[in-house]
């Protein structure tokens, strides 16, 4: 079978861009005002804050048959208008109301993620939904509005109606991974580039393992940045605005090439592998197992079609930035260390749109690369 009619076989997998727009045309995606096409990626569809927050007391999951509006009305501390921008500040738990509402058939769920900006600023987001018992999945055959809950954790940053801070996945049935699907879309597509593995085979264990670049060797030896305390706001609709020394503390290597990641601190580091997502999958970063250590890896867990892959004009492999957030004792990690995992799945046909720089992607061939709010380097 070619690998054309093997796509119009799929009847099972993540919606690609076309699909989407499918989706909104069929009112399964829906909106006030419309759905615009410009929020449509080549493999989700990025949610936008409505003009409704509320300050409330604690998070929450609504609970089967219980709807967000009935939490809100007891945790509420106040509400904010979104429409001029508002202060979302730092250590706080707001709930914002979304534009976007679904409607879905019984054959079709989704998952939302925050987006790779969002998760570089360390604002941890969570979609909410009536009824749910589990935040970030929107269960088969939903019908209802969206929230997001919103919880900056380094920095208080200034939001308003209209931002995406999140982003939502569609899957058509379920039907999963496994690890012979990573092995085989390395064999065909190369998931990972060679010459980032200094002489390693990649390790395929429940999706494609992912380590932490420590050397220096890459950025002359920066290896990552620490979050500062007390910085200043971050108005989230400035893009190349703010100096990177007022939130940053550059890293570089030690000898060792290891790294003591303080408690409860933030840092932005980056993927030893060059990574490369083939036009007709998704992909999934899946936090690392506190088992395995005091920290959690990239709340920004999607990667597109395309993302580092030469038909993008990703080269050979991008490297996968890292959002680092240590519990409550010090941890050391080393180069080379497994800190988290990327889960592969199939797209039920390949998008019409990749990842990339001609749809405006800020991380595409991206290095140690913070968020798109600082001004950026120059190389």
């Amino acid at each position: 079978m070619t690998a054309e009619a093997a796509t119009r076989a799929r009847t099972t997998g993540i919606l690609p861009s076309q699909a989407l727009r499918r989706a909104v045309t069929d009112g399964m995606i829906r909106a006030d005002g419309g759905v615009p096409d410009e929020i449509i990626q080549p493999s989700s569809i990025d949610l936008r804050l409505g003009r409704r927050a509320w300050r409330v007391r604690t998070s929450f999951l609504p609970g089967k048959g219980v709807r967000v509006a009935d939490k809100l009305a007891r945790l509420t501390m106040h509400e904010l208008d979104l429409a001029e921008a508002a202060v979302l500040e730092r250590g706080c738990v707001y709930i914002v109301e979304l534009q976007e509402r679904l409607d879905l058939p019984r054959d079709m769920w989704a998952k939302a993620n925050p987006k790779s900006s969002t998760g570089r600023l360390d604002v941890f987001t969570r979609l909410v939904t009536d009824g749910c018992e589990s935040f970030e999945t929107v269960e088969a055959g939903y019908d209802g509005p969206l929230y997001l809950e919103i919880a900056p954790r380094t920095f208080s940053v200034k939001a308003k109606a209209g931002l995406r801070l999140n982003q939502l996945r569609l899957w058509r049935g379920r039907p999963g991974t496994s690890d012979s699907l990573h092995r085989e879309l390395h064999q065909r597509e190369s998931l990972v580039d060679p010459a980032s593995l200094e002489g390693n085979e990649p390790t395929i264990r429940d999706g494609l393992w992912v380590s932490v670049d420590l050397s220096g060797d890459a950025y002359g030896g920066l290896i990552g940045y620490r979050a500062r305390r007390h910085a200043p706001l971050i108005d989230l609709d400035l893009v190349g605005h703010y100096p990177v020394e007022d939130f940053w503390e550059p890293i570089h290597a030690n000898a060792e090439k290891t790294l003591i990641l303080d408690p409860n601190q933030f840092y932005i580091l980056v993927s030893r592998e060059r990574i490369a997502v083939p036009p007709d999958s998704a992909a999934e970063m899946v936090a690392y197992d506190t088992s395995f250590g005091e920290f959690r890896i990239h709340y920004a867990g999607f990667f597109d079609p395309g993302f580092g892959h030469t038909s993008a004009g990703g080269g050979s492999g991008t490297p996968a930035v890292l959002e680092v957030r240590s519990h409550e004792v010090p941890f050391e990690i080393a180069h080379g260390q497994r800190v988290c995992r990327l889960v592969y799945e199939r797209l039920i046909e390949t998008p019409e749109t990749l990842y990339g720089a001609g749809i405006g992607s800020h991380y595409q061939g991206q290095g140690l690369k913070l968020s798109k709010h600082f001004i950026q380097p120059q190389s």
